[in-house]
């Protein structure tokens, strides 16, 4: 594919309309869904689905199964004793901790890579696994389906490392010199939050669709940011835009202060009180030790 020859005045914004028209022309290159991760999702909505099957799946895949094990011995999970197999794993977190497990290992290796922006991507990722474990708690508390939850608050930001991967690609195919212009704009976060959440929806949606996600996660990717205009699922959508800030909170607290946290309709809108919300910090440490054993 030859380079874009971008006409704007700026790097950024040379950068910006490569990136527009790359989604305009459907060339964004988007990652495979990974096997066991389809799986995995396909057993967890089967209501026949067992734990042999579950430990069967995983076991296939000699690096997961390692993964997995290392995880449920951590303190994130506490076992009673330590966990020695996936039969014995089943028995002490149930399937569907488990399936969490497995899916969310799977994820990581297939498409949260963006070689030279380990960091960035790591970010990212830390964020993904909190939101996801936010988002359960927050399920709990409004008593909905806690499994949809995780599974809308881990992939409301898929799209985030594809735009990533896209903005290197595309200056790797640029000029030197014009790269070398881009490097000390990547790093500047107010540059990157313009590409990276400006269109992460876009191709997040795009991913949705290739990986036939369920319909709510679909919908939470596209609105979770922008709920008074979902279409469905809205209840889903504000749930996800609660965890996400949840999330911020945690990792990343100048940005995200709890006066700011707490001074959102949204929490009205969900029937969540101040003694709710009290009850969801002060879970921030439990949602910590699962963001440091699944941060692989």
């Amino acid at each position: 594919m030859p380079p874009e020859s971008p006409t704007a005045s700026t790097p950024i914004e040379q950068l910006e309309q490569a990136l527009i028209k790359r989604l305009e022309r459907g060339e964004i290159e988007l990652p495979l869904l990974p096997q066991v991760a389809s799986q995995v999702m396909a057993l967890t909505s089967d209501p026949s689905a067992d734990a042999a099957k579950l430990s069967a799946l995983i076991h296939q895949d000699q690096a997961l199964a390692a993964h997995v094990l290392r995880i449920a011995n951590s303190p994130a999970y506490m076992p009673r004793s330590p966990v020695a197999s996936l039969q014995h794993a089943v028995a002490m977190l149930g399937i569907n901790l488990l399936s969490e497990i497995a899916l969310t290992t799977s994820l990581k290796a297939g498409a949260f890579q963006v070689p030279g922006h380990e960091d960035t991507v790591k970010q990212l990722w830390r964020h993904s696994i909190a939101s996801g474990a936010f988002a359960k708690e927050v399920a709990r508390t409004r008593r909905v389906n806690v499994e949809s939850a995780f599974l809308c608050g881990l992939l409301h930001g898929i799209g985030k490392p594809v735009v990533l991967r896209t903005v290197t690609t595309i200056a790797r195919e640029l000029k030197i010199d014009w790269v070398k212009a881009l490097g000390t704009i990547l790093d500047n976060e107010s540059h990157f939050a313009t590409l990276v959440e400006g269109y992460h929806t876009r191709v997040g949606v795009l991913i949705a669709d290739k990986w036939s996600l369920p319909k709510q996660v679909a919908e939470v990717i596209q609105y979770y940011g922008d709920f008074e205009h979902a279409t469905a699922f809205r209840q889903e959508c504000m749930l996800t835009f609660v965890a996400d800030r949840l999330a911020s909170h945690l990792l990343t607290p100048e940005e995200m202060p709890e006066d700011s946290l707490r001074d959102h309709p949204v929490f009205a809108e969900l029937n969540l009180y101040p003694n709710d919300v009290d009850q969801l910090l002060a879970g921030k440490d439990k949602v910590l030790a699962i963001v440091n054993a699944l941060n692989l």
